[in-house]
């Protein structure tokens, strides 16, 4: 058990190695959650250590993990797609279900996104937030 590590893998991944190689081996209770954790990206494993409720049981250590893991690597794609579009001039980056619509400068370089808060009297459906190249900044 002390070679499998989730490294640059999925964490369903490595949840589904663990379970096939702990069915396998003689841990349980306590000392499995403790390989589990182990194996796993430090990042994940501080973060649910850190949770104002830990995982308890190895069902919730594996769960909890694999619906965090999801996230993170979802908002670096996500991350990645609005970096690539602004920097772009033209870009066409769409904005996330509910977060209302964007508009960009001319030549690439300032990005005007709403939050899809309303305002009162505003046509635009929530407030800006401009983006600018060499930072972030709120505003309209």
């Amino acid at each position: 058990m002390r070679t499998i590590e989730q490294g640059g893998r999925t964490c369903d991944e490595y949840v589904q190695e663990f379970k096939k190689v702990a069915r396998r081996s003689s841990y349980e209770g306590q000392p499995l959650i403790e390989e589990f954790k182990r194996g796993l990206n430090g990042t994940i494993r501080r973060k649910l250590a850190e949770a104002e409720e830990p995982p308890t049981t190895i069902g919730e250590w594996q769960e909890r993990a694999v619906r965090l893991d999801r996230n993170q690597r979802q908002s670096r794609a996500e991350e990645r797609m609005l970096g690539k579009n602004a920097a772009c001039p033209g870009g066409n980056a769409q904005p996330r279900e509910g977060f209302g619509g964007g508009s960009y400068g001319g030549k690439g370089e300032q990005i005007t996104w709403w939050t899809g808060v309303p305002q009162a009297g505003g046509n635009r459906g929530g407030e800006g937030n401009t983006f600018n190249k060499g930072g972030y900044q709120l505003g309209p």
